[in-house]
């Protein structure tokens, strides 16, 4: 393993002094280091290709190169600014990418992390980004040669990082950590108790699922039938939408904070298309939670005057736990489209499980027979 501050000083050491990327949980220790940095040095961007344009901006203004970190299943979301702007036969930026490789061949993995871990360094090549693998100190010497690379030649370049690479004695603090807040499971058990039984739910990626999931099987819960987004992060929101134009069952969105504000436009298409039975709960946490809980600023956007300047509805808030059945009820009945914003503690349920091997496919199965 490597400390996590001696590739922060080897980028340094290759004049790399700006950072920009999406949290990934085999990076999160890296991002602990990022953290301590001046705030014109490191921004959080709320997607990957936003990162990249980033990247780009800092080169345009600078002649420096750029560092993006990112977990390769944002990769895709990359792909626009890397090929149709960056890429040498356009503009040719230079920049260097950290990817966080999940689904490695070489690491026991979910099933959606494997898929794309099979082709990340397929995806590399095809659109012509050289790169490398750092498993060890000895692989910095690789970093130093790419990073020289990409400035000689004007080329993106990437370095692959493995599950449990770095560690790291930092720590995050997130700062809207209250006691009086709720936790997740609170909101997931009182929304399983007052929904209906044809109710659907579609829940974001990360600890939103497996809590639903976990939450459900521990009480037996028979009520709602469940969609786990167990990947593709921001698109909750237009899943939910495409399953509720053609149903006329309640369905609802279960959703988080850096999950919005990753693809923010699509709460303008729910508001302009979805029918009464739509229905939208933000988890805000202030954090992505899920892979290592760096913060996403979320705190300081008003969702009421954002969600209704984007036509739904109705806007309902919980911030405490006295509050929370009676607006959960109200926030139900409601005709939509319907937004409600949670106000939740940084915490998650220990142990939490993941579908099994080949549960995948029941899960769909399941949710489409009862839809």
């Amino acid at each position: 393993m490597i400390l996590a501050k001696e590739l922060l000083k080897n980028l340094k050491k290759n004049k790399i002094y700006f950072y920009t990327g999406v949290p990934d949980s085999i990076l999160k220790n890296l991002s602990k280091e990022f953290d301590g940095l001046n705030k014109n040095k490191h921004i959080i961007a709320p997607n990957e290709g936003s990162a990249v344009s980033i990247a780009m901006g800092y080169y345009l203004s600078t002649k420096k190169i750029g560092c993006v970190y990112l977990q390769n299943s944002g990769l895709g979301n990359a792909m626009n600014p890397l090929i149709s702007i960056a890429h040498n036969k356009i503009y040719s930026i230079p920049m260097l990418l950290l990817i966080g490789w999940r689904g490695s061949p070489r690491v026991q993995d979910e099933p959606q992390h494997k898929v794309k871990g099979a082709i990340t360094k397929d995806l590399l090549k095809l659109i012509n980004i050289k790169y490398c693998s750092l498993r060890n100190k000895k692989d910095f010497k690789k970093i130093d040669k790419i990073v020289q690379f990409s400035l000689k030649k004007r080329k993106p370049v990437a370095c692959l990082i493995e599950k449990n690479t770095f560690f790291s004695s930092c720590n995050i603090k997130n700062k809207i950590s209250n006691e009086r807040l709720l936790k997740r499971e609170e909101v997931i058990n009182n929304l399983l108790q007052n929904i209906k039984n044809n109710t659907n739910i579609i829940s974001t990626t990360g600890f939103t699922s497996r809590e639903l999931m976990q939450i459900r099987q521990i009480n037996k819960y028979s009520k709602g039938n469940d969609f786990y987004m167990v990947g593709g992060m921001g698109h909750s929101t237009m899943v939910t939408l495409g399953t509720s134009l053609f149903t006329n069952n309640q369905t609802i969105c279960l959703d988080g904070d850096g999950s919005v504000l990753m693809h923010l436009g699509s709460l303008n298409t729910a508001g302009l298309h979805a029918k009464k039975n739509f229905k939208h709960i933000l988890l805000n946490n202030n954090s992505h939670e899920s892979v290592g809980g760096q913060i996403t600023n979320a705190k300081t956007i008003d969702f009421e005057k954002l969600t209704k300047s984007l036509n739904y509805k109705k806007f309902f808030i919980v911030k405490n736990k006295k509050e929370l059945n009676k607006k959960m009820k109200n926030f139900i009945k409601s005709n939509g489209p319907s937004f409600l914003e949670v106000k939740i503690k940084n915490s998650s349920m220990s142990n939490l499980i993941r579908p099994k091997p080949g549960g995948l496919k029941k899960i769909i199965k399941n949710f489409m027979r009862k839809v």
